[in-house]
């Protein structure tokens, strides 16, 4: 935890990306949406972008002691099927093996020490794998809609349910909220020790969390993206 009157540091992960910009085509680049670190910004705490690392994969202690919390992000990349025990799905997209094997070593050390931790869209996958649980490799082959993903660079607009007294709830601060996604994928089996308190109209479970923990918290939704959504300021206030 900070100390008193201190901005907590709060870790975001990014991802190594192909980007063009200015007279640069085609570089590879490390980024992570600017809303994540605006969304910390506004919660007062001190965002700190977490590129892959193979040292640190190997031990991430170092960095985590560097930080008051973690969110672990969404992004375009889908988990390596393998993680989980599956074969890929013919949608399942490019996978990231660095960058998997990064914010798993990431999660599993913050969860050993008990770090407040966020994971949002990809990052509740992350989390779930984490825990030796499954994903769902295309969520429209069991909901029969693709509303959650409907069109590309587009957030969808939808109302998610949350178990009440859930930590979820309590860091929307209601029971039903209205909430921006963009995935194919979500979770499939729940991993050990987690526990599902968020879901769609359709059945798709929206919320993850560890009851035995003070927050650990996965979200299938963009809270960034939302100025008026808790979730984040509530992390923050955690470690604050």
């Amino acid at each position: 935890m900070s100390s008193p009157g201190k901005r907590p540091t709060i870790g975001v992960t990014a991802a190594t990306e192909t980007v063009s910009y200015g007279a640069w085509q085609e570089i590879q680049a490390i980024i992570s949406p600017a809303s994540y670190v605006r969304a910390v910004q506004r919660a007062r705490g001190r965002p700190i972008l977490l590129p892959p690392d193979l040292e640190d994969t190997e031990d991430p202690d170092g960095v985590l002691d560097l930080l008051d919390a973690l969110i672990v992000t969404g992004g375009a990349g889908d988990l390596d099927p393998a993680l989980y025990g599956q074969e890929p799905h013919l949608r399942t997209g490019p996978v990231q093996e660095e960058r998997d094997a990064y914010e798993l070593a990431l999660v599993r050390a913050a969860i050993r020490r008990r770090m407040p931790l966020l994971g949002i869209c990809r990052g509740m996958q992350v989390l779930n794998v984490a825990y030796g649980g499954g994903i769902e490799q295309h969520l429209p082959d069991v909901v029969g809609h693709e509303q959650h993903r409907h069109t590309p660079g587009t957030f969808s607009d939808h109302e998610v349910d949350l178990e009440p007294d859930s930590i979820a709830a309590q860091a929307v601060g209601s029971e039903r909220t209205p909430v921006k996604s963009h995935h194919h994928q979500g979770v499939r089996e729940i991993g050990g020790g987690l526990t599902a308190t968020g879901w769609s109209g359709d059945g798709a479970v929206e919320a993850i969390e560890d009851p035995a923990c003070p927050f650990v918290l996965g979200v299938l939704w963009h809270p960034e993206e939302d100025e008026k959504s808790r979730i984040i300021e509530t992390l923050i206030s955690e470690v604050s």
